[in-house]
């Protein structure tokens, strides 16, 4: 019975490998040694993606059937699959899932379908993908953030739907800088003929760009057409007039900045150019001017991009960009290059940041007070020493005497010297045999100042 099951469960696994889907032609081609599944289903009777395609398919073709939609992770089983050919149906919607697993894929078609829109997010799971067709569909705009899902596409068919621009990204992807182009530049063939294209440098630059010598992208027709707006007529894009293109210029809203250590700083730059540009931040330098020279163990790889920025464009051919730099350290002091690029070209301009602070408290020493020995006498003993502290002369007068008695003070000199003497006699007789107690003897000099004091203060001048 055991037997009789695992040769069911055999069975089942030959019927989905070698089975052919209903409605459906399978056949095999030869490469070499080995022999390739093909699968093409045209009939106008299929309204949904086959389930039961072989998993051994290495080519599949679904051509003008009723299919309207390719729904989620609906070739999961193909994992050989190289080629996948979804033209002519009527085809309007596509999952951003529909092609998990389709690592060994390279050509993907789905020329002749209703697409308003393309889930480009969906080519991560291709990541052999070099061939995608497009052509003859409903587009009507192509997404910035497609450059990052089509590096490795060298052949992309965009003509006959209805779009009107190329992002920058797009462009910058197509027509890399010069100076920031790889050593072995891939090519790529791009289809953007009988597309409404609205006038603008972006479009004439891409053109005589792709007609230079070497250059990166190579068009299918040159031809291209160029509409002002949306339903006129429009022209041959090589008889159009073109706005200019700009380099863009940048303007840092301050080239140098001193902060203090643990403080908050923002960097900001303003740039001006058409197309648009972009903006990125680039830190190039460590310590520039910064007062601290032990730097030992802050080393980092430079120049290095700075991705938190924020940026901003309030209209066409304005855009700007900030970094903040909170609790600032030693290390963040140096120089960051603001870079501003578009088709035109690129532009930077550098912004100096110095870090200030005291890492350690420095100590003032403290005055010696002035120490006056008191001696007393005794018969074949040894003098008993103290010392008594008295603030000076000029310190006391400064504490107690009136800005109005300071006046009368440099009027009567003989005064002043009179307070000067008692101010002596007091220390000359300290030193007496009788030895007059600290509180007495402050309590005498106290008395003899504040008589003299008053006595001056009620003098005329």
């Amino acid at each position: 019975m055991y037997l009789l099951f695992f040769l069911h469960i055999l069975l089942d696994c030959f019927l989905v490998v070698h089975s052919c889907p209903s409605l459906c032609a399978c056949s095999y081609g030869t490469t070499g040694t080995a022999d390739l599944r093909l699968v093409q289903c045209s009939d106008p009777r299929i309204s949904a993606v086959p389930i039961n395609v072989p998993a051994d398919t290495v080519k599949l073709r679904l051509e003008k059937t009723l299919i309207t939609r390719v729904p989620r992770a609906a070739f999961f089983n193909l994992t050989e699959l190289l080629f996948l050919w979804l033209t002519y149906n009527s085809i309007a919607s596509v999952h951003p899932s529909s092609f998990v697993n389709l690592r060994a894929l390279r050509e993907l078609r789905l020329d002749g379908n209703y697409l308003t829109a393309f889930p480009w997010e969906g080519l991560r799971d291709m990541p052999r993908l070099q061939t995608l067709g497009l052509h003859n569909n409903r587009l009507s705009s192509l997404p910035s953030h497609a450059a990052l899902f089509l590096p490795n596409i060298t052949y992309l068919d965009l003509s006959s739907n209805r779009l009107t621009a190329l992002s920058a990204e797009l462009l910058d992807l197509w027509f890399p800088l010069l100076g920031q182009q790889e050593r072995s530049v891939q090519r790529r063939i791009l289809g953007l003929h009988d597309n409404p294209w609205l006038c603008d440098c972006q479009i004439s630059l891409m053109v005589s760009l792709s007609m230079s010598l070497g250059s990166p992208v190579v068009l299918m027709d040159q031809l291209l057409t160029c509409r002002r707006s949306i339903g006129q007529l429009g022209m041959v894009l090589t008889k159009a007039e073109f706005p200019q293109c700009m380099r863009p210029s940048v303007q840092p809203a301050a080239t140098r900045i001193m902060s203090l250590l643990g403080s908050n700083v923002i960097l900001r730059c303003d740039a001006t150019g058409y197309p648009t540009p972009t903006l990125t931040w680039v830190k190039t330098s460590n310590y520039a001017g910064c007062c601290r020279q032990d730097v030992a163990g802050q080393d980092e790889d430079l120049p290095r991009n700075l991705e938190s920025s924020l940026q901003g464009s309030p209209r066409v051919g304005v855009r700007w960009s900030l970094i903040s730099l909170d609790d600032l350290a030693f290390k963040d002091a140096g120089e960051y290059r603001c870079q501003a690029r578009n088709m035109a070209g690129i532009s930077e301009a550098p912004v100096k940041l110095t870090v200030v602070g005291v890492t350690q408290l420095s100590r003032r020493p403290k005055k010696k007070s002035q120490k006056i020995p008191l001696k007393s006498s005794s018969d074949n003993k040894k003098s008993n020493r103290t010392t008594l502290s008295l603030p000076p002369l000029k310190n006391y007068i400064s504490r107690n005497v009136t800005p109005s008695t300071q006046k009368t003070t440099q009027t009567f000199p003989a005064t002043v010297s009179k307070l000067v003497s008692i101010y002596k006699s007091s220390k000359t007789n300290l030193k007496g045999p009788k030895i007059l107690s600290k509180n007495t003897m402050i309590k005498t000099i106290l008395e003899k100042s504040d008589n003299l004091t008053s006595s001056i203060s009620n003098a005329k001048v």
